[in-house]
């Protein structure tokens, strides 16, 4: 029913779309690791004949470069996706993976293991990693019971749960530092920042699975998306389960951000401006914003790391100085044009 209520989707354009827009993903992904403060010999890193241990060129491309261009992909795509979702669900063009509490609560456990002095490792996660993924597990789990109601969650009650956990988990998080040494709170305020320098590409492995899971269950329902946009009494009216796509929507969406943030540390402003960027660009429908989102997440985030590795080289800035000096004016512009336009706040654009 809902394919007869929904405009038919030109499949030579979705194809052409999501083409271009997985060219640019691949473009950025073969040129940033061969982007650097050193020079690469390209030939010489792919002698098989010198062991990688005593070949400089194959250990910075396949050690360093690779894996963190890598990392920047899953993270990329995981945020711009989860930013898609929230804005949908919660029906306001301002969302994004952090205006529900999920980072909060990942940066409040990770604060807290360095404050604690956790340095196991489990499974080739260290505890910080652990920990955060555990809080943002925690973080979700509470923002779902707040906003749940008579088996119902509400968008509204969603946001105002995860916008005061949020800032309650800001003040853990001063507390936490407040308590730390010197070197304990550099290592917090570090974290926080966002970073994508992993040397393990076990670590990454790890965590894109759940990323992964996230982002097909997210594809799944692009098309009921489109359809809640209308309203939950005629998304019910056309067959969209309103309520299970909901909690399906979020639950995706809270573990894809998770994943990311315990292994990347918040990076902010990814989840905002990619999806806004994919919709100006390509238009409302979700069946083409979610795969673009996600690849186009992925390019964008990229490029951000390789800006941040070579603008001051050899000083290398934590990425999500970088997402955020790009999305604080995105922002603002964002804002500004829904002034303009009239629209507010809670309507999805």
């Amino acid at each position: 029913m809902i394919e007869n209520e929904l405009s038919a989707l030109n499949r030579t354009r979705y194809l052409a779309v999501v083409a271009v827009s997985l060219f640019v993903l691949l473009l950025t992904v073969v040129g940033a690791p061969l982007v650097g403060s050193t020079s690469i010999d390209l030939g010489r890193a792919f002698d098989r004949s010198i062991p990688v241990a005593e070949n400089p060129d194959a250990s910075i491309l396949f050690v360093v470069r690779l894996p963190r261009t890598l990392l920047a992909v899953v993270v990329g795509a995981a945020l711009s996706a989860a930013g898609l979702t929230f804005q949908s669900v919660l029906r306001n063009p301002l969302a994004s993976p952090f205006t529900l509490g999920i980072s909060g609560g990942a940066a409040v456990a990770s604060a807290l293991s360095i404050r604690l002095g956790w340095d196991a490792v489990f499974g080739g996660l260290s505890a910080q990693i652990l920990a955060a993924l555990a809080g943002s597990v925690v973080a979700a789990a509470l923002v779902y019971v707040l906003a749940r109601s008579r088996g119902y969650l509400s968008p509204a009650t969603l946001l105002l749960a995860g916008v005061t956990l949020h800032f309650f988990f800001s003040a853990m998080i001063l507390l936490i530092q407040y308590t730390a040494d010197f070197t304990q709170s550099y290592q917090m305020v570090r974290w926080i920042m966002g970073g994508l320098d992993i040397l393990d590409l076990r670590r990454l492995t790890v965590v894109a699975v759940p990323v992964a899971i996230s982002l097909v269950a997210l594809l799944s329902i692009a098309r009921r998306l489109n359809v809640m946009a209308l309203g939950d009494e005629t998304a019910q009216t056309l067959g969209v389960p309103v309520e299970s796509t909901r909690r399906l929507a979020f639950a995706a969406a809270s573990v894809a951000t998770g994943s990311a943030i315990s292994l990347a540390g918040p990076i902010l402003f990814v989840g905002l401006m990619v999806p806004h960027i994919v919709r100006l660009l390509f238009g409302p429908d979700h069946r083409v914003l979610m795969p673009c989102s996600i690849l186009l997440g992925g390019a964008f985030l990229v490029a951000s790391d390789t800006v941040a590795r070579t603008v001051l080289a050899p000083t290398e800035i934590p990425v999500g100085v970088v997402t955020a000096l790009l999305g604080g004016p995105f922002f603002l512009w964002l804002l500004l044009r829904h002034k303009l336009r009239g629209v507010d706040s809670d309507v999805v654009v």
